[in-house]
């Protein structure tokens, strides 16, 4: 590894450009467009781990199944996880091969499968609040409540979800692996969906359970164990904002992580959109620090990424 080392965290729904363009190869050419940023930072020298998000993917795997569950047996969360994991793993190593291949570039990319450790006694497990899967009327999904034993809610006055838990991500299980992939000069793709959770027993064997990791957090205790350089956070914006809509609304460009904290504890980013990203990020740079590392998080859109990393555009969060 050199010592420009970035974990950049794509979201699931950002391969999904429009609610109507949500077809296999509708994402791919989300992806072809993804990645032309995040070659460009391989040309300019970074090494590079990808994460990607999953939300929508899983959503899809999950309604599939709920539609053939007369033919074939369901697909457990833990199990979607994996297989949007390959999926979108597949899709992003193949634009990404074809990319550097256009530029000249000769670097391996490999997309593996990843588990990431959670604690069995985790107080999210106590409150289920995360949706996943189809949105359904009232009455099928206290129908499913009673079958299945969901926990459910009603989101957004779009319909009622199942809930899931969404512990905090404490290991990521590929770990070494993926030191290693880098240290052979990959380009890495892991912690799809923030990685398939797991629990350990007294034992060290590994099970799943049925719940989601926040992408993000994920991806902020894998650049951590990496010594990561940069935590880049693609989002749907050129800067964070603070009073976000209103006639007050100003664009940052640079947070220390004082500021960004104090930010958060005033509620500024929103607890469904920006605050989680910056969230991630204040955790990475503060858990580098205690490691000795300083370490930088940036927030911008894909395209804004190469004129981001020169500080044309952005939002850089720093110690």
């Amino acid at each position: 590894m050199n010592k420009h080392l970035a974990v950049v965290a794509v979201g699931g729904n950002a391969l999904i450009a429009h609610e109507e363009k949500n077809s296999i190869p509708d994402q791919y050419r989300a992806v072809e467009q993804s990645v032309i940023s995040i070659v460009d930072m391989i040309e300019a020298g970074w090494d590079v781990v990808l994460t990607h998000g999953n939300g929508p993917q899983v959503g899809f795997i999950l309604r599939r199944s709920e539609l053939a569950a007369s033919e074939v047996a369901p697909v457990p969360l833990d199990y979607a996880v994996g297989d949007t994991q390959g999926a979108i793993g597949y899709m992003f190593q193949k634009a990404l091969h074809n990319q550097l291949a256009i530029r000249g570039i000769n670097k391996p990319v490999v997309a593996i499968v990843t588990q990431t450790l959670v604690d069995a006694s985790d107080p999210a497990f106590n409150a289920p609040s995360k949706p996943v899967g189809a949105f359904l009327d009232h009455a099928t999904a206290l129908q499913r409540q009673h079958s299945l034993g969901w926990t459910i809610t009603e989101d957004a006055g779009r319909g009622w979800r199942r809930t899931v838990a969404s512990p905090l991500p404490k290991e990521i299980v590929e770990l070494a692996t993926i030191k290693n992939l880098l240290a052979q000069g990959c380009i890495v793709i892991a912690c799809g969906g923030g990685g398939i959770p797991v629990i350990r027993d007294e034992n060290q064997q590994i099970s799943g359970i049925e719940a989601v990791i926040d992408k993000d957090l994920a991806s902020a205790l894998l650049a951590e164990q990496l010594a990561a350089d940069l935590l880049l956070i693609p989002t749907s914006v050129d800067q964070v904002a603070i009073n976000f809509g209103t006639p007050n609304q100003r664009w940052l460009n640079e947070l220390d992580l004082e500021q960004a904290e104090q930010l958060i504890a005033q509620g500024q980013f929103g607890a469904g959109s920006m605050q989680p990203k910056v969230e991630a990020i204040t955790q990475f740079i503060r858990q580098s620090a205690m490691r000795g590392k300083t370490a930088r998080g940036l927030i911008t859109r894909p395209e804004s990424i190469k004129l981001a990393l020169q500080h044309q555009t952005g939002t850089w969060i720093t110690r």
